[in-house]
């Protein structure tokens, strides 16, 4: 029996919340070297001129993430992998750049309908797939690919990409911005709640501790 820890791979994962589809699961190749995150609260504006009694929440904070994803042939080439030898890793990267095109048959369908007469407006709204982070069991939780760069470092004889960095930006999505009706709405309350769990391991039960401060909150 072997004693290595299994490596979890990071994933993008898409759910198309309007059908019974299987998710579609994009996992890293190799698990970014490093994640950063952001987050910023949402706060109640008082007027001008007036002071707050308290410091109030509007929803739960703007969190964004930034993963940066290396993507390698290498290895398949050197198998003579056919698919790789034909397409490089297309595949991979088209795999994330489709998540931000609506879908060609909707495009199409939505044409038809507009020529026919059937709608007056055509050229969307379009329905997005689900998009959900998963970084580990303790951080899996829904977002929007606000942007995808690649860069493309090296290529082979028909100028397929075979090495490609990829930096996705993401933003996550909370119950402030999803409607209770939206799967998503509970995978993000779970991770809030995950958070709670944790937060409560990192905290001190007793206040008066902490140097130059006690529970009424004076300094000493």
């Amino acid at each position: 029996m072997s004693l290595t820890p299994k490596l979890l791979k990071g994933a993008i994962v898409a759910v198309d919340t309007a059908s019974n589809s299987s998710p579609v699961t994009i996992a890293f190749q190799y698990n970014p070297e490093k994640l950063t995150r952001t987050l910023t609260p949402k706060m109640a504006n008082s007027d001008k001129g007036e002071r707050a009694e308290t410091l109030r929440f509007t929803g739960a904070p703007d969190e964004t993430f930034s993963v940066e994803v290396m993507i390698d042939a290498s290895d398949q080439l050197a198998k003579g992998d056919a698919r790789t030898l034909e397409s490089g890793v297309y595949p991979q990267l088209n795999a994330l750049e489709i998540l931000l095109y609506p879908s060609s048959q909707q495009v199409i369908k939505d044409n038809d309908l507009l020529n026919q007469g059937k709608i007056e407006i055509g050229g969307g709204p379009y329905d997005a797939p689900l998009t959900l982070f998963v970084w580990g069991p303790k951080r899996v939780l829904p977002v929007m690919l606000n942007s995808i760069n690649v860069t493309e470092t090296v290529f082979d004889t028909n100028l397929n990409p075979i090495q490609a960095t990829v930096t996705l930006s993401l933003r996550a999505l909370s119950y402030s911005d999803l409607d209770p009706k939206n799967k998503g709405y509970n995978l993000f309350l779970a991770y809030q709640k995950g958070k709670e769990r944790l937060a409560q391991q990192g905290t001190t039960s007793n206040p008066n501790s902490v140097v130059g401060f006690n529970v009424q909150g004076r300094i000493r």
